[in-house]
């Protein structure tokens, strides 16, 4: 016999003591199919749930340039996330590749399928982008604004 903690899709969670075989009851409150909710009381030690991958290290300098050590704690680390997710699916959380994690994008990254949000008016670095004189914009993006032999250009 086992005590289980199980919830429904409808978002009510309850627990019953049954064998291992058993097949899991409907809810009793709404009767729909239920499903197991990983238990959150260990008994004789302590368990850590692996953090998810997105708040793992993503660059050279997080993983202490490479330390050899420190990057096979971090993929054993991860390997028991994804042990622990293949078990409980709804821990995976989202899996779609992240495009963009900085700037406007480090609170909620850009994934791949999501809407590319419109820039907001002067976003990133301070000016307009009007196509006032043929380029867009002109501060030292390699556009010369003269001839070659330095004069002003006259528009022949």
């Amino acid at each position: 016999m086992a005590i289980y903690e199980l919830g429904c899709e409808t978002g009510h969670r309850f627990e019953v003591i049954q064998s291992y075989t058993a097949p899991l009851p409907n809810c009793p409150e709404c009767g729909t199919a239920t499903r197991k909710i990983p238990g959150t009381v260990a008994i004789g030690g302590s368990a850590t749930v692996p953090p998810p991958p997105e708040r793992m290290p993503q660059t050279w300098k997080g993983t202490h340039r490479g330390d050899r050590d420190y990057v096979t704690a971090l993929r054993r680390t991860a390997e028991s996330r994804q042990k622990l997710e293949e078990k409980h699916p709804e821990l995976a959380g989202d899996r779609r590749p992240i495009l963009a994690h900085e700037g406007r994008y480090e609170a909620a990254p850009l994934r791949a399928g999501d809407a590319v949000p419109a820039p907001s008016e002067g976003a990133g670095h301070g000016h307009s982008h009007s196509d006032q004189h043929g380029h867009g914009h002109g501060h030292g993006h390699g556009h010369a604004q003269g001839r070659a032999d330095g004069r002003p250009a006259t528009g022949d």
